[in-house]
């Protein structure tokens, strides 16, 4: 199919960019990717492709290719305030870039007169501060050596406390010998 028979479906690019949006948010990657790259090939000019390919990875949390792909965006289109929001939120799930984040996106809501740009900013700013600035979250990667051991420490007094610790078996073969109450480390039942 030549370059000029894609002049047709241009009529279609936004319902396209859409559409791949639409895939992201029902967890279809692959349909997504394919819909992204199709619009890409129809206008290869526009940054909408591109930065639902980097809403894909952030999805996914990968964010050092969701940040890389809005960066190349914003590069390109330094005016471009959804990727400008969407930089600034991936900087707010990396907790030394966090602060960092919460300017961006402050910055972008002042600039933009986008009302969906201004709500997700603002939807984003507000989870920051209820969600992200809590202590203890599980999914955060980063913890001291000493948020460790306190926390192993914590575990530690609370077995003292109640019953005395068990032993966690290593392998499936001393975790049967524990359920079976056979003590031989073979994995054989004793002979009877």
């Amino acid at each position: 199919m030549g370059d000029h028979n894609f002049q047709e479906f241009k009529k279609d690019f936004a319902l396209l960019v859409e559409a791949g949006f639409v895939a992201v948010k029902q967890l279809d990657e692959v349909s997504a990717r394919r819909i992204f790259q199709a619009a890409e090939l129809i206008n290869p000019t526009s940054t909408a492709p591109q930065v639902g390919l980097g809403y894909i990875a952030l999805n996914k949390l990968e964010l050092k290719d969701a940040v890389k792909t809005f960066e190349k965006v914003i590069e390109r289109e330094p005016e471009n305030h959804m990727a400008q929001i969407f930089l600034g939120i991936c900087f707010l799930l990396s907790k030394p870039k966090r602060e960092r984040g919460e300017k961006l996106i402050r910055e972008v809501m002042k600039k933009s007169t986008n009302p969906t740009v201004k709500n997700l900013g603002a939807t984003s700013l507000e989870w920051a501060d209820k969600d992200l600035k809590k202590k203890n979250l599980p999914f955060l990667i980063a913890k001291t050596q000493s948020e460790e051991d306190a926390i192993l420490e914590e575990v530690v007094v609370e077995g003292e406390r109640g019953q005395e610790a068990k032993e966690v078996p290593a392998t499936a073969t001393e975790e049967k010998n524990a359920v079976t109450g056979n003590p031989d480390l073979s994995g054989k039942s004793p002979k009877q």
